[in-house]
């Protein structure tokens, strides 16, 4: 297929997510996703296939994105490539295999147990509506035979995949999370966007606040009243869990916190928090923050502010565009440059 055919296939995939008519089919795919994960709510499984179409799969979307890849428009020399797939957030890796299919090479699967469910069900539809991506896509245990190689999981993991795929081509990623910056002027919309950034799945992807950075002075007291509508997701017994046990740790040490009933507050120079909680640190001026979160890149997925170099808006972390890559390497350059 040329790319004009891909991209085309590919949005029918998007309308086809879409379009009221299928909401049947989609509702069984995220009931049959959430009994498999229980961190995958039908809710969260609509948000993410939503945000998929509208961000992923639109005609106009695809056409931009290829744009910026001449090589696209070159005859292509097939590659082998596997993708281990992170599982964490509702089909996560599926701008992984996205990039794969686009750039017309062929793409070697191995999901995560956490969300088969998702990325087989897109894969098998986007056969469906055009049979020729069939040849581009396989799933699989083993990675023996591929000549390159994208794999996402955690640090310790990271370390296997470098070694076991020294020799090939590879996109291997780390653990990362995201940050804001504060500055005390912000709106109640804003902060209840920031709210947004922290909890949506759960706070349980790279692009999720885990860490925000606040003026000496600063009081929560209005971002805990902006966010109080967002409370639904304590009606998730695995996120009440967590936020139960990381209450009483800190009941138990006597850290500091505040709490408002779903989320702990508490001090600490570290970047991850766990679930249910959100790391602050105060900060002195800007400049020294600027050179603080310089040190810290590698780690740092996205960070949200009003206008903090770098940054982001507030509630756009979870609508990342095509060309947002994880950790910051361009996934479609490292492909076109296989031919």
């Amino acid at each position: 297929m040329l790319v004009n055919h891909r991209i085309q296939a590919l949005s029918q995939l998007g309308n086809w997510l879409t379009d009221e008519l299928n909401a049947e089919e989609i509702q069984e795919w995220a009931e049959f996703a959430n009994r498999k994960n229980g961190w995958f709510t039908p809710e969260l499984v609509q948000l993410s296939l939503k945000e998929i179409a509208r961000n992923f799969l639109t005609t106009d979307a695809l056409q931009e994105w290829a744009q910026r890849y001449p090589a696209l428009n070159a005859t292509v020399s097939p590659k082998k490539i596997g993708l281990v797939l992170a599982g964490n957030l509702p089909a996560v890796g599926f701008h992984d295999i996205l990039c794969v299919l686009i750039s017309g090479h062929h793409a070697f699967i191995k999901p995560s147990s956490q969300d088969e469910v998702l990325i087989r069900a897109l894969l098998k539809k986007l056969v469906d509506l055009e049979p020729a991506f069939a040849e581009q896509i396989t799933f699989t245990e083993l990675m023996k035979e591929v000549d390159a190689m994208i794999a996402t999981g955690s640090d310790n993991s990271a370390r296997y995949f470098h070694y076991y795929f020294a020799k090939k081509p590879h996109i291997i990623r780390k653990n990362r999370t995201s940050v804001a910056i504060l500055t005390g002027t912000e709106t109640t919309e804003e902060l209840f966007k920031l709210g947004q950034d922290i909890l949506t799945y759960y706070g349980l992807g790279c692009r999720n606040i885990s860490k925000a950075y606040v003026p000496n002075d600063y009081d929560f007291t209005p971002f805990f009243e902006a966010i109080a509508s967002l409370e639904a997701v304590s009606n998730n017994h695995k996120y009440v869990h967590n936020y139960d046990y990381n209450r009483s740790i800190y009941l138990v040490n006597r850290t500091p916190f505040l709490d408002n009933g779903f989320l702990s507050v508490t001090e600490n120079e570290s970047l991850v928090s766990p679930l249910s909680v959100l790391f602050y640190e105060r900060y002195d001026n800007l400049d020294a923050l600027k050179s603080k979160i310089q040190a810290q890149q590698e780690k740092i997925q996205c960070m949200v502010s009003k206008d903090f170099p770098g940054s982001i808006p507030f509630g756009t972390t979870q609508s990342p565009q095509l060309w947002d890559y994880a950790d910051g390497v361009d996934t479609l350059q490292f492909l076109t440059e296989l031919q």
